[in-house]
């Protein structure tokens, strides 16, 4: 294991001198290639340099106690020894988990769906909290957060609304939320206090870029027609929602967000090879041993993954056997806490499948 820390010490100093090499300088394209790479080895290279101070500091003791030192040194050596061993071991944790294989989708953007189930129109505003909860959420970390399409309806809530993530680590961040969400309260329509269940899906895909996906326009079949909803000053007036059909696969998006068509059709297609990216990438992983599949849920839609009961403030991840009972916070956008535990626990199942280094 300290071998793979070397190489990747290694490494980083060549990239440091390739950095200021005229070649980088005088090429943008060459220069983020290096420092993108640098990046990818630069917290191996931080364990590196803990690894080399830690065994330095277990062999200085080693050598105390060696050199036949008075009890009063020696014990203060063996204590140092402790010390080093515990520092070892923590590294070569940090260590395995670096080494984890990288998920393909690392770095991309996302398209998240959000769509009302069971409740009638209490889903369709759970669907609307949903989407505040994750727009906030989106602010909080520094994503933009921009709308494709929604189905307003007359109560504020949404049929079904998409919208694009942008940011730092924002795939890292969001992929553990496809599945049901299910909700617990008292609806704003019920006049005796009871309480209903209702459900969203939520869908988050990794944004496609067009090198990913290969679209032959002649697969498309677009119709242009009247946006439709709840509101919006330019709904049925102008022919500006786009409608897209891929024959191949029978997938089909709409964007009617925007008063331009060329505009909404941009938008309509990222959400297509997003979906055809999805599809392609559910047709490899039925080749692939099931120790390999998503190890927090299938991430499929279908799946029920999350409770949030009003009543008692409480939110419940049913795949990890998580409860926290700040609710309220959690949809204000807090989700920091159930996001990092969502990654620990992928982290330890991947790490117990054996397949990790």
């Amino acid at each position: 294991m300290n071998e793979r820390l070397k190489e990747a010490h290694l490494r980083c100093a060549k990239l440091e001198q390739e950095m200021s090499s005229p070649k980088a300088l005088s090429d943008p394209s060459v220069l983020s290639g290096i420092m993108k790479e640098y990046s990818s080895v630069a917290p191996l290279n931080r364990l590196y340099q803990a690894w080399e101070k830690a065994e330095k500091k277990q062999r200085d003791a080693l050598d105390i106690l060696n050199d036949g030192a008075d009890e009063e040194l020696a014990s203060m050596a063996r204590d140092e020894i402790d010390e080093a061993n515990v520092e070892l071991l923590k590294l070569e944790n940090e260590l395995k988990i670096l080494l984890l294989p990288k998920d393909p989708n690392d770095g991309k953007n996302v398209i998240v769906e959000i769509r009302a189930g069971i409740g009638g129109e209490e889903a369709a505003l759970f669907c609307g909290d949903l989407y505040r909860m994750y727009s906030m959420f989106a602010q909080s970390r520094g994503f933009s957060c921009e709308i494709l399409s929604c189905n307003e309806t007359e109560l504020g809530g949404y049929k079904e609304i998409s919208f694009s993530m942008e940011g730092s680590l924002v795939w890292q961040t969001m992929k553990y939320e496809s599945g049901v969400h299910r909700v617990q309260r008292i609806p704003k329509t019920e006049t005796q206090g009871r309480i209903q269940t209702s459900s969203c899906s939520v869908v988050v895909l990794p944004e496609a870029d067009e090198i990913d996906v290969t679209i032959d326009p002649q697969d498309l079949l677009i119709d242009t027609h009247r946006a439709s909803g709840a509101g919006g000053q330019h709904i049925n007036k102008t022919d500006s929602a786009i409608r897209i059909l891929h024959k191949p696969t029978g997938i089909v998006v709409e964007c009617q967000d925007e008063r331009s068509q060329l505009k909404n059709k941009d938008k309509a297609m990222k959400v297509l090879r997003s979906k055809i990216l999805e599809l392609e990438t559910a047709k490899k992983n039925e080749s692939i041993s099931s120790a390999r599949r998503s190890v927090i849920g299938t991430g499929d839609r279908s799946e029920k993954i999350r409770t949030y009961n009003y009543p008692q403030n409480r939110l419940s991840d049913h795949r990890i056997s998580l409860t926290l009972h700040n609710l309220d916070e959690i949809m204000n956008g807090k989700l920091d806490v159930l996001v990092d535990a969502l990654r620990q626990a992928e982290q330890e199942k991947l790490l117990e499948g054996g397949e990790a280094v």
